[in-house]
């Protein structure tokens, strides 16, 4: 059982993350603070791949990333890198596709964060990154780690934007995902099966880290209450 696939699609996923950590968390951020009409556009814009087939995805970065296309071709002409059909295509893809859980749990956990405590840091002389860092971050970080992790899983499972952007080249591209597809297709259903396995047991340990988080964050809640 060649493991590649599996090597591949964590690599892909924890990269994606780290990511969409920072991005999801400044976007929140910065978003919550600005007028409601810009932040209703901003709030549609940056939720819209998560209601988008992966498959529309895929084709819109296919439209921006192809050899032919803008910064496909600005990026082969001058890097000679090519940013489709290669393993890290996937992470562009990946990286778009869970943006939207980190995004939208980072801004539930800031809206729900008790501003006179940042208030209290500024009477203090505190800077606003400072607060951020020592004060906000600490008091949002089970909601945001739960979001991470959630963010972790569905870009381990990703297929559609991958599939497309990606492609499917044993040893070089092939992702769990891509793999338990193309196995079904060619009728090895044995080694389709294990690949589910693995897929399924890696989710559950996702989804048990993801029910701890969240009691542990009703925990402190009540404790603050």
């Amino acid at each position: 059982m060649d493991w590649y696939p599996l090597y591949n699609s964590l690599r892909i996923a924890l990269i994606s993350t780290v990511i969409i950590f920072f991005a999801g968390i400044a976007a929140a951020y910065y978003v919550a603070r600005l007028p409601r009409v810009l932040k209703g556009v901003l709030d549609v814009l940056f939720t819209l791949p998560l209601v988008l087939p992966p498959t529309v995805v895929g084709y819109l970065l296919l439209r921006v990333l192809g050899p032919k296309r803008a910064v496909g071709t600005w990026a082969l002409a001058h890097f000679n890198l090519k940013l489709t059909m290669v393993w890290w295509s996937a992470i562009f893809a990946t990286a778009v596709v869970i943006f939207p859980l980190m995004y939208r749990t980072a801004r539930g956990a800031f809206e729900s964060f008790d501003e006179t405590l940042a208030d209290a840091g500024r009477t203090l002389g505190r800077s606003n990154t400072w607060i951020f860092w020592r004060v906000r971050m600490p008091c949002c970080k089970q909601g945001i780690l739960a979001g991470t992790v959630l963010a972790f899983a569905r870009a381990l499972g990703e297929y559609g934007a991958t599939s497309m952007v990606a492609g499917y080249t044993p040893g070089r591209t092939a992702t769990i995902s891509t793999t338990v597809y193309q196995l079904w297709r060619t009728n090895d259903d044995a080694l389709a099966f294990k690949w589910v396995v693995v897929n399924l047991a890696i989710s559950a340990v996702v989804l048990l880290a993801v029910n701890l988080l969240e009691k542990r964050e009703r925990g402190v809640r009540k404790a603050w209450h």
